[in-house]
């Protein structure tokens, strides 16, 4: 008799993958909180910048105090990228526009102009950060899910830090999954395995949100991810959870995971593929469920319900 196809270790109906209400709306908290988190450096530079500049009498005195060019910089709308193209006489007239332009019309109101441009040039900043703030915390759940899976197994594992590209073993300091990760290896009785996160698949010539193989990262290095049969299996992620936009994550990743396996299918290759996505309506499921069915998609869960998303973390560590 053959073996349950994996996802029937979690699943019995679409229903399953539905996003609850209560889901939707936990993410939503847990997105604002961290939002807030995030917000509150910036908060604290506008504090200093405040009772720094209150000290200038004048706009123009502004000029004579150190330590706020920076923040008179950002006040003028310039953002740090930006900045790192601009000669010193365009950063200096930049901030005398931003005097004679919007602080002196402001009259003895001008230090509160002043922070407020400011705010709103880290603002800006600090929402292109957060437009993906959901991937960010979705690929952080499902990092700390399969580290309890290896470590509940007591699999030892490694995490591949991002800026200095080494591989790492975790320890009770410097906990991995509240920190960058970029991936993990473990080994099982398959052999050596390494999942790599973001990675440009060469074969599919695009950004794969998982790509774990059959190989340790030495090995991989030494063949640069070109050979197809080393591929596991490939997953995309989407942590979005405002239901508005669910129908296209979900698209996205169908029409990714299509592609991967029709690179694959043409170089012989069939490796699994699976989708975790946040929020699942009702016809996503239904979608999903089919893909299940059919075969053309191996593994899938609700990143909400940790029963399911443990359910695939044990099936990659077992692969």
């Amino acid at each position: 008799m053959p073996a349950a196809p994996p996802y029937r270790e979690h699943l019995a109906t679409s229903d399953d993958l539905v996003t609850p209400y209560e889901e939707i709306r936990a993410g939503f908290v847990a997105l604002a909180l961290e939002k807030n988190r995030r917000a509150t450096p910036a908060v604290e530079q506008a504090r200093a910048l405040q009772a720094a500049a209150s000290k200038a009498q004048t706009p123009a005195a502004l000029l004579d105090l150190s330590g706020i060019t920076p923040a008179l910089l950002a006040a003028a709308g310039l953002s740090d990228k930006a900045i790192k193209h601009l000669t010193d006489d365009d950063k200096a007239q930049a901030i005398q526009r931003l005097i004679t332009d919007f602080l002196e019309p402001a009259g003895n109101h001008f230090v509160e102009e002043l922070v407020y441009r400011f705010l709103l040039t880290r603002g800006d900043a600090l929402g292109g950060s957060m437009r993906n703030l959901g991937g960010v915390l979705a690929q952080r759940r499902l990092t700390r899910t399969i580290m309890a899976t290896l470590a509940l197994a007591g699999t030892p594992y490694q995490w591949l830090q991002p800026a200095t590209k080494a591989w790492r073993t975790p320890t009770p300091q410097e906990p991995p999954a509240e920190i960058p990760v970029r991936g993990l290896t473990w080994s099982n009785a398959g052999g050596a395995r390494t999942m790599l996160y973001n990675l440009t698949v060469p074969l599919v010539k695009k950004n794969v949100d998982f790509s774990l193989f059959d190989a340790s990262p030495e090995q991989l290095n030494r063949t640069s991810y070109k050979h197809p049969q080393l591929y596991l299996a490939l997953g995309e992620l989407k942590g979005g959870i405002d239901p508005a936009g669910a129908d296209e994550h979900w698209k996205t990743a169908r029409t990714a995971l299509s592609r991967i396996r029709d690179a694959f299918s043409a170089r012989g290759a069939c490796p699994h593929t699976f989708a975790v996505l946040a929020a699942i309506a009702k016809n996503m499921a239904q979608e999903i469920w089919h893909d299940l069915q059919q075969g053309t998609l191996t593994n899938a869960a609700n990143l909400t319900n940790p029963n399911q998303v443990a359910s695939v973390c044990r099936w990659l560590a077992n692969l």
